[in-house]
């Protein structure tokens, strides 16, 4: 709880900075980006255009694993007002897998996992058979791995500074390119520094300042995972992030920007059975497949195709899972061979039966977990979103993740083509004033 503590000193103190310093900070002298703040990194020479300098700013912000019940369960009184200030998700649907990295990078891209290439947290390119980790630091920092066009790429691509404090794919160079402002992912950071970069951001000069941030909170998916989703815990978790994004709103209050707000969260979470875990199935032959790590699903990459047909036939018979042929998945998964763009997915997918998972490894699984078929509701992520851009004291029902990327574009002006990516604008325009 130590940060907790230290958040509310830190905040105590970013709130009650003198309504001189701000107004200096805004609309004066070019403030300096601060040079204590670890880890950030800087693209020199970027300028919005002048087109660009005019248009309002957006902040989407994710908290990783706040699903779609929390705000109201653990009282997240803060979310709860200010959405009634703007717009409701009843929930969002989460991409299949809902895991941490593809669902991420959907909201950033518009595209399905199988569509953008991170297919998973963990998986081969079998084209080249590189194995890809989220917890590999050097890996995840490098382009190839993604595919699609990223908001901040769209963005700095048509001259308009990005920004990100954290976002899945903000460190790598994607087609080249970098958010202008960025960091490099690490939990040393507390709350109130990370609110105060996004203030010197946004008191930058017009050619110098981001219209499109992202933010990002881990607390919620690390103590539900830990403890379990209907832990005390977990509701210190919301309530932190909770009163931490009203922080950012009302810190940001006095510089008079046209400044849109999108919270999200990547998926849900689910209470599982952590005792009585299920090993890899006696079916499955590592010397005929590689099984890359993983819990609620399994990706079987055939080293002999010929053993494919076997192994599924003696999987098909085992009751405590389902396997799938990649053109047997769901056709709401968007994982079939035919939408696998990158050739990422293995040649059978296994899934355990909930509340069982998978445990590859001796240490004792987790209480909570996600990953699971992205339709069941403990999967349910959160959407809430309010400012100038959108209409006031409305709910809406359930919607795919993919869809927010053409709201942003459309909300910042930037020009995108509808045939690259999954989400539609016409189904959250509705929300649009």
């Amino acid at each position: 709880m130590l940060k907790r503590l230290l958040f509310i000193v830190s905040l105590f103190f970013l709130l009650n900075v003198s309504a001189q310093d701000t107004a200096h900070n805004a609309h004066t002298s070019t403030p300096v980006v601060n040079s204590s703040i670890t880890d950030q990194q800087i693209i020199s020479g970027r300028k919005n255009s002048p087109e660009q300098m005019n248009k309002p700013y957006v902040i989407l912000i994710s908290a990783d694993g706040f699903r779609a019940d929390f705000t109201e369960l653990y009282e997240a009184k803060k979310l709860q007002a200010l959405s009634k200030a703007g717009v409701r998700g009843k929930f969002m649907i989460p991409s299949y897998p809902s895991v941490t990295f593809p669902n991420h990078y959907s909201i950033a891209t518009g595209l399905y996992p199988a569509h953008h290439g991170l297919v998973d947290n963990s998986y081969i390119d079998v084209p080249t058979g590189a194995f890809y980790n989220m917890g590999n630091k050097k890996m995840v920092a490098e382009g190839k791995w993604y595919g699609g066009t990223p908001l901040w790429v769209l963005a700095e691509q048509q001259k308009m500074i990005s920004a990100s404090f954290y976002w899945v794919g903000s460190e790598a160079d994607i087609q080249g390119i970098k958010p202008t402002y960025h960091y490099i992912y690490n939990e040393k950071i507390d709350i109130a520094t990370r609110i105060k970069a996004v203030k010197e951001w946004l008191s930058l000069p017009e050619d110098k300042r981001p219209h499109f941030i992202t933010f990002y909170f881990s607390d919620v998916d690390h103590d539900a995972h830990t403890y379990g989703p209907d832990d005390i815990l977990v509701k210190k978790s919301v309530q932190f992030v909770d009163s931490s994004i009203n922080a950012l709103q009302e810190s940001l209050a006095s510089l008079n920007l046209p400044i849109n707000y999108i919270f999200v969260s990547d998926h849900g979470m689910a209470k599982v059975d952590n005792v009585n875990t299920k090993p890899l199935p006696s079916s499955i032959d590592t010397a005929y497949f590689t099984v890359p790590w993983g819990d609620t699903q399994l990706h079987l990459y055939a080293k002999d195709k010929s053993k494919v047909e076997s192994t599924y036939n003696a999987l098909k018979k085992d009751t405590s899972v389902t396997v799938y042929t990649l053109d047997e998945t769901p056709a709401y998964w968007h994982y079939k061979k035919a939408d696998d763009k990158f050739n990422r997915l293995g040649d059978l997918i296994v899934v355990p039966h909930f509340p069982k998972v998978f445990n590859l490894s001796r240490s004792k699984a987790s209480l909570g977990k996600h990953g699971f078929d992205n339709h069941m509701p403990e999967m349910r992520a959160s959407f809430m979103a309010w400012g100038p851009a959108f209409k006031k004291g409305l709910t809406i029902d359930g919607f795919e993740n993919v869809n927010i990327y053409p709201i942003v574009a459309h909300i910042l002006g930037l020009a995108y083509d509808v045939k690259t990516i999954d989400g539609k604008f016409e189904v959250l325009k509705p929300i649009l004033k």
